[in-house]
Order: C-alpha cells, then structure tokens, then sequence
C-alpha cells in the first residue's frame, strides 16, 4: 500500500510538473505573438538604404543635397541656392500615429519635424500648414535664445519642452512624437523623458495657435490628415531609424 501511494505521488508530482512547462511554454508563445504583432504594428519610413516613401516638398523626387551616410539621411545646405528650399515629405498622409526617429544636429544647426502637411502650390514651405517639433542646438543656434518654445523637443512657438533633455551637439536623439486625434492628445517623449503635451484640435489648440506666430496663417494646423516633413533650414541635420506606428 506504501508503495502504490509513493508511486501516486511521484506521477501526481510528473503530471504537476509537465502541465506547469506547458503553462511556461505557452506563455512564453504568447510573449513572442505579442512581440511580433507590436514588431508588426511598426511601418519603416526609413531604413538607411533609400529615400523610397519620401520626395521633397512640392517636388517629385528628394534632392542630392540630403545624401545618406551610414544608415542615415543628412542635409547639406547648398550653396547659392536662390530661394529654394528643399524639404521632403512622406508619400504616405497620416491621421493618428505615433512617430519614432532619431535625430543630431552639428554646431549652430536648426531642423524641424513636421505633421498635418498639404502638399499644395498655394503653400510654399511646409510650416504653413505643418506644426513642428523644434530640432535644434540650444546652445549655439540663436533661436534658442528667443523663449523656450523655439527650444529642441518644443512644440514650436506654441508649448515648451518641461525640461531640457537634450544630448550634446553630435549625438543622436531619440524622438516619439503621438498625435491622436481621437482622444484630441498629442505629445513628445525625447530622450526616454516626456517633456511635451498638447491637445491636438478643437477650442484648446485654436487658443494656442491665437497666441503664436500663426495666428493669421490661413492653413496652419487646419489639416487632420497630412504627410510628415523633415524641414531644410539651412543647416546640416541628420535622420535616422524612422518608423511609424497608426493609431
């Protein structure tokens, strides 16, 4: 009797043991499923290898003054350029999304990150309809100097960035950029710290607007949907790792 019941435990104890690895080893499946449909959920806006999904603003295809260079895209302003600008924009339009890049800046450089751009003739730069994230050297370049909220990691001349997170002059940044229309949130996570939030529409963002720069600007803002915009503004800047992710 002693026996059987020594034999019963050990098979109780077997069974015990082999049901908790299946728990274990579905669990684990279950992480990878998880890691796979987030993985999935990700689209690459840039790889390092082409400009594909990308052309300059009001433009069919991206100039040979941004070039890439070790698995990023870098502007070299032209010299004599006689007014033209050569920003680029996303083929693609956007309404609800979460944006992840990195970016860095030389000496004195200043750059912007757009959203909501309306690729149109009547609008000549894609700031007249785009808000933007401030990219910038907060030292040496002189806008930094004209408020908080033409500081990197601002959004621009409208909420400055809680604090100062940004890395020394030839270092990549990493920048996540929300804008939910839907829950009317947008926000900018720099550097793993969110320093930015702001709603995105309605009574709150017209009130924003009224106090900045674009309070006349016909079109600014007014676009749900647009196309996301690395800005030319006259000075090296580099990109790298875009994807994004919609809401």
């Amino acid at each position: 009797m002693k026996q059987l019941t020594v034999i019963a435990l050990a098979l109780s104890f077997f069974a015990c043991k082999q049901t908790k690895k299946q728990e274990v080893v579905q669990e684990e499946l279950a992480v990878e499923e998880n890691v796979e449909k987030v993985s999935n959920d990700w689209q690459v806006l840039f790889d390092g290898s082409s400009f594909d999904g990308w052309h300059g603003y009001l433009s069919d295809e991206v100039s040979n003054v941004w070039k890439l260079e070790d698995g990023a895209m870098v502007f070299y302003p032209p010299k004599g350029r006689n007014g033209e600008s050569y920003n680029i924009v996303t083929d693609k339009e956007y309404t609800n999304f979460v944006l992840s890049l990195e970016w860095k800046v030389n000496e004195g450089s200043n750059s912007g990150i757009f959203w909501g751009v309306y690729e149109d003739a009547k609008y000549g730069q894609p700031y007249e309809t785009g808000p933007e994230i401030q990219v910038l050297d907060n030292i040496a370049h002189p806008d930094a100097k004209n408020g908080t909220t033409h500081q990197a990691g601002a959004l621009y001349d409208m909420i400055a960035p809680s604090k100062d997170v940004v890395k020394p002059v030839g270092e990549w940044n990493t920048c996540v950029i929300t804008i939910d229309h839907d829950t009317n949130a947008g926000s900018v996570v720099l550097n793993g710290e969110k320093i930015v939030e702001f709603p995105v529409h309605g009574e709150a963002w017209d009130a924003m607007v009224a106090k900045s720069k674009f309070a006349d600007w016909e079109g600014f803002g007014n676009y749900t949907t647009g196309k996301i915009g690395l800005q030319d503004h006259g000075d090296i800047v580099a990109y790298r790792n875009i994807k994004v992710k919609e809401l």
